[in-house]
């Protein structure tokens, strides 16, 4: 079975880039906000919902940077391969939702959510001056954060 999942890089006046906390099943993760593309969907479309869903965040979804094209078994279900699409997404109003400044900062009331749901997210900027592929979890996203590093460092992105 295949999970596609969709992606976004998004980084701010500030050159800094946007990651998700998270807490599910017992594990932590750091990664790029967005999640599953569900059937009927483009994914593009995907992506502008997740960042509405997840951040209540309105987002223009620019240019593709990255498709897996290797074999990447999924975290959670040994069963399903893993296909990510990553694009940047650029941020078409105040960001709403609630930016921490430390990695897995959760509040008391995420903490209520992760009983129910097991699983939590928090975001934060990261500097891109100590943003790298060590700033993400997994393994699709280490390579892209190499991937806009080198882009940037090529002067083939511009902050």
């Amino acid at each position: 079975m295949f999970n596609i999942r969709v992606y976004g890089i998004l980084m701010n006046e500030a050159k800094e880039v946007l990651v998700s906390d998270e807490f599910i099943r017992g594990n932590y993760y750091t990664k790029f906000p967005g999640g599953g593309l569900e059937f009927g969907e483009g994914t593009r479309d995907c992506l502008k919902r997740e960042f509405k869903e997840e951040m209540d965040l309105e987002v223009q979804i620019e240019d593709h940077i990255y498709t897996t094209d290797y074999f990447q078994m999924s975290a959670f279900n040994p069963e399903h391969q893993i296909i990510s699409i990553y694009y940047f997404a650029k941020a078409l109003e105040s960001i709403k939702a609630p930016l921490r400044d430390k990695e897995f900062d959760f509040d008391e009331e995420q903490m209520k959510i992760y009983k129910e749901k097991n699983e939590i997210e928090t975001f934060r900027f990261i500097d891109w001056n100590n943003f790298s592929a060590e700033s993400v979890t997994l393994p699709i996203d280490k390579i892209v954060a190499n991937i806009i590093k080198e882009k940037y460092q090529a002067n083939q992105l511009k902050l």
